[in-house]
């Protein structure tokens, strides 16, 4: 089977001023423990769920954890951080309040080398997001989400100067759930196409895919080149039954897509055909967070690089594999060095 090119030149990587990837995303502080005790319960929340909380109970979710490792996080900036991993040139624009985990954020990202355009929240737009992390001792992460300010992004906040030098712009579904977002969003697709970027976008989860399936369909109809899912998310947008019955549709959009689907490894949708690509094979399985976020960051690294789509989920299969070994939602090994080793940059 030939795998159609994508729309950069192979085995090249981005210029000088270039940036391979810039993400757009809900700006959060991931906040992450261990959970034996399954403290979990304790707060109310659902095993392997994620809850929305106020600002008024961040005090009760954080005192209730124990030693916690703090990065930051969100979908696409841990793709964003995966990227840098690889040895790729990026960027993030979000939003964070001034205040001491908005600090955090800031200094994390900007330590791996990722060229920032943050907002910073006015008053009344909330404190800094974060996502309070349990981890069962079965590697299944529950969630206590506070949104804040990462969700109050306008369209004032979006500038032109990382999309216009990006061969990806990568957008994610979870800055659906506030209309200011949706038109900031919209100001976003139309820069990157005036710049001949790509546009990908994740759904992010299946409530979101319910909350806005409308919205994400016509984006994808005319402005998203790429589009990244898992089987649950992809079904609940076309909202059929099969995932044979999913690729049909997606056949009919025309779009480059891609279909995590756990251990089961990811189907490639290519523009000749679907390529199941497996789950890279790990030992051990610690701890599952970040495990989509950072086969993203393979997959549209590859892309951005000219590789070819199932080459590229090669890649996103590996950095996944990485992730799901240890706790966090960020490489502990060297991503480019792995990929060199594999021969897959």
């Amino acid at each position: 089977m030939t795998n159609s090119p994508t729309p950069v030149s192979l085995r090249v990587k981005p210029g000088p001023n270039r940036l391979a990837v810039t993400g757009i995303g809900n700006a959060m502080l991931d906040i992450i423990a261990q959970d034996y005790d399954e403290v979990f319960k304790d707060l109310g929340l659902t095993k392997a769920a994620m809850a929305l909380i106020e600002e008024h109970q961040l005090d009760i979710f954080y005192n209730a954890m124990g030693p916690t490792i703090q990065m930051s996080g969100g979908s696409v900036a841990n793709s964003i951080a995966g990227v840098a991993s690889l040895g790729g040139t990026c960027g993030y624009i979000g939003k964070v309040a001034a205040d001491e985990f908005g600090e955090r954020f800031t200094h994390d990202l900007r330590s791996l080398g990722v060229e920032l355009d943050l907002a910073i929240a006015n008053d009344g737009e909330g404190a800094t997001g974060r996502c309070h992390v349990f981890i069962s001792e079965d590697a299944q992460r529950t969630m206590a989400t506070y949104l804040g300010a990462s969700n109050q992004l306008q369209v004032s906040d979006i500038k032109e100067n990382l999309i216009s030098r990006s061969e990806i712009t990568y957008v994610e579904g979870y800055l659906f759930d506030l209309p200011p977002a949706k038109e900031a969003i919209r100001k976003v697709v139309n820069f990157a196409h005036e710049h001949d970027s790509m546009v990908a976008l994740s759904l992010s989860d299946m409530f979101c895919v319910d909350r806005h399936r409308r919205d994400f369909l016509d984006l994808i109809t005319g402005d998203v080149d790429v589009l990244l899912s898992n089987e649950t998310e992809i079904k609940s947008l076309f909202q059929v039954e099969s995932l044979d019955r999913a690729f049909d549709a997606i056949e009919e959009l025309g779009i480059l897509a891609v279909v995590t689907r756990g251990p089961k490894g990811a189907d490639v949708a290519t523009f000749s055909g679907v390529v199941s690509v497996p789950a890279h094979e790990v030992e051990h399985v610690m701890d599952q967070n970040g495990a989509g976020d950072m086969f993203a960051s393979g997959f549209l690294y590859g892309l951005a690089l000219g590789a070819d789509p199932v080459e590229s989920a090669q890649l996103g299969s590996l950095c996944a594999g990485e992730i799901i070994t240890h706790l966090g939602a960020r490489p502990e090994s060297d991503l480019e060095e792995m990929a060199i080793e594999a021969g897959l940059l």
